[in-house]
């Protein structure tokens, strides 16, 4: 009876060992334009708290809130522009105290590699050469609604929206170019960096304000100790080190 029973408890707490040492899920959502950096960054997280593993999620930023408004069971969010954050957090889907800025980027206009020639001003994209240019979904991707803001201060938005190729996400717009599909386009600098042999930057354009990306713990975060510990690690020497070799800046 006694060896049954120690049996029967060995095999209990066998079966339970798998269940301890599962890891912590932590989701983070986050912009399109952040993908390799965040790729690279999760896992030096994981190794920081260890039995914590992070899924990551990438879209445009109104994208993404969608789903999180929607009940998506995400951790924490990370936006390209801050009017998505401001929207999330008119929401209640996030807290102003625990919202925090942590890199910085630049809008430049790309044309393929192989065009023979380059836009040397903004106006130049009036053109007949330039028919086909990709911007980002001013109602849901950040980077749009920079690139239609930019292109309204220059008084060429009436020119040029006639010719927008729309892009559901900065690296769909990235793509298009690298690809010829269309004469030129609208990116972050940082993304433009990662195709040098695809496309070239023809201008580096100043934005009407400022191009930051606010993080922050979702208020009804799964796992919101780690979520918190996320948005900190984000700021952190380590972090803003890998940050700026993907070319972004600090906020």
């Amino acid at each position: 009876m006694r060896v049954t029973l120690h049996r029967a408890l060995a095999l209990l707490l066998a079966s339970a060992l798998p269940v301890a040492t599962l890891a912590a899920e932590l989701t983070v959502s986050a912009a399109a334009s952040l993908t390799n950096a965040l790729r690279e960054l999760a896992p030096l997280f994981e190794a920081e708290n260890p039995g914590t593993r992070v899924q990551l999620n990438f879209g445009a930023s109104g994208a993404l809130l969608q789903q999180i408004a929607k009940g998506a069971p995400v951790d924490v969010f990370a936006s390209a522009d801050q009017q998505t954050m401001d929207e999330a957090q008119k929401q209640g889907l996030v807290q102003a105290a625990q919202r925090r800025d942590f890199a910085s980027n630049a809008l430049v206009v790309i044309v393929p590699a192989t065009a023979a020639k380059s836009p040397r001003a903004v106006a130049d994209l009036a053109d007949a050469g330039y028919a086909r240019i990709a911007i980002g979904l001013p109602a849901s991707v950040p980077v749009g609604r920079y690139t239609k803001s930019v292109l309204e201060a220059a008084n060429q938005w009436g020119a040029i929206e006639p010719k927008m190729i729309g892009a559901n996400n900065v690296r769909q717009a990235l793509d298009y170019v690298a690809r010829a599909e269309v004469d030129a386009g609208f990116v972050y600098a940082t993304d433009a960096a990662l195709m040098p042999d695809k496309v070239r930057i023809a201008l580096t354009l100043p934005a009407t304000r400022p191009i930051l990306y606010p993080v922050a713990p979702l208020a009804a975060a799964p796992n919101a100790a780690m979520a918190q510990r996320f948005v900190e690690f984000l700021t952190s020497p380590a972090a803003q080190a890998l940050l700026a070799r993907y070319g972004f800046g600090r906020p």
